[in-house]
């Protein structure tokens, strides 16, 4: 997709793992719209799949306007729209899935997630994690509980504190910026990294090459043993080539 001065170039892989049976992940990609999103299903095999194919189907059939804010708008209703109808089909069955959703425009983007997958962004050879979990562990680290140290193994790292579709009315969080020439955004599962340190993300990123860095980083983890369900974005943002015809 070309947008203004920028041109994206994507790559997106999903994988059950080498413990489940399952693939609970679901992953949307609409470059054409700058609109790509992951989603983890919770809830047992068929609870979980369904949870997270509800968000991203509802996601695919969004109507998204040309103005951002607009688009961003819509985002956020379609992810209202399927917290819905997975809360009204959860009644004595519980289910949910977490979300995280890339809108990139305008030479703008907006993050806006619920539970614990996540979205990076590479930019100068700086790695920033733009999405804080919503986890019960994570919420010990902000209220001062925990420390970061302590966080990483905690017995209770898996236990959200909030996602889609668990409760009537759901709250996203978001996140929004520029978008420059040279920035890579991470749009991934907790199966990428519960089994990857940040500091290797950000190296296999900088290789340039979205479709390179989305297979190494799945390799890795099976690699590792992939103990969950790994699901991967990768964007690279670049600057259109402009020609000169005389």
């Amino acid at each position: 997709m070309d947008d203004g001065s920028l041109r994206f170039h994507d790559a997106t892989l999903t994988h059950p793992g080498k413990v489940r049976r399952d693939n609970e992940d679901q992953v949307l990609a609409r470059p054409d719209q700058g609109l790509w999103a992951v989603a983890d299903g919770m809830g047992g095999h068929a609870n979980g799949q369904w949870s997270s194919k509800t968000i991203t189907a509802t996601l695919e059939a969004a109507v998204l306007p040309p103005d951002f804010d607009d688009a961003a708008s819509a985002v956020a209703a379609a992810v209202h729209e399927a917290n819905e109808r997975i809360w009204t089909k959860s009644v004595g069955q519980p289910m949910g899935s977490t979300v995280v959703a890339l809108l990139l425009r305008d030479r703008r983007f907006v993050v806006l997630w619920a539970g614990d997958s996540r979205c990076y962004l590479l930019r100068g050879g700086e790695l920033y994690q733009l999405t804080v979990d919503h986890s019960q562990v994570q919420d010990m680290v902000t209220s001062g509980r925990l420390t970061p140290e302590e966080a990483e193994n905690h017995p209770m790292s898996h236990v959200l504190s909030r996602a889609v579709g668990v409760a009537p009315r759901l709250e996203l969080d978001a996140v929004s910026d520029e978008a420059k020439v040279g920035d890579v955004f991470l749009v991934c599962s907790d199966g990428l990294t519960r089994t990857i340190p940040d500091a290797e993300l950000a190296t296999i990123l900088a290789q340039g090459n979205p479709t390179a860095a989305a297979d190494e980083l799945v390799k890795i983890c099976l690699e590792r043993g992939a103990p969950d369900n790994v699901s991967v974005v990768v964007v690279n943002c670049d600057e259109t080539t402009l020609l000169a015809l005389s």
